[in-house]
């Protein structure tokens, strides 16, 4: 492995957040509630309860949160098709702001992309796939530990 390979990823991960911070304040949007459209975006709608997990916020806050997307018109509270007694929150689509914001950075990553062989891509994509899953589990395991203060 490169000496480097630790500081070179962390980097990464860096700009990553940084551009979703900036992306986030482009469209009037804190980080959390950008991050939250992303998840409803990827896993269509749930109730208020299942974001807030999904999140990792209270449902004070996420009451917040979903009150901020719908006003923005990112997101709509509906009936739960199951249960009409509950609702469950959609995404308002992908609004013209938000894709706007994100095109540079899609179109220069994909500059990038283009210059990999179609196995090279392979296995970038195979990386990503795995990389989210130990995220996710790493993300969970933190969440069950207590904090040591």
């Amino acid at each position: 492995m490169r000496p480097d390979a630790g500081q070179v990823y962390r980097r990464y991960l860096s700009a990553v957040m940084l551009h979703g911070h900036a992306s986030a304040r482009a469209c009037e949007l804190g980080a959390t509630d950008l991050y939250a459209l992303n998840i409803l975006q990827l896993s269509g709608p749930m109730s208020p309860g299942e974001l807030a997990e999904r999140t990792g916020l209270t449902t004070g806050p996420t009451t917040r949160l979903i009150d901020r997307l719908e006003q923005a018109g990112y997101a709509r509270r509906a009936p739960d098709p199951g249960d009409r007694r509950k609702v469950v929150v959609r995404p308002a689509g992908e609004p013209a702001d938000l894709d706007r914001v994100m095109t540079p950075a899609r179109q220069k990553v994909g500059e990038i992309l283009a210059d990999y062989t179609p196995e090279q891509l392979d296995t970038l994509f195979d990386y990503f796939t795995r990389a989210t899953r130990a995220y996710q589990a790493a993300t969970d395991e933190l969440r069950d530990t207590k904090p040591s203060r």
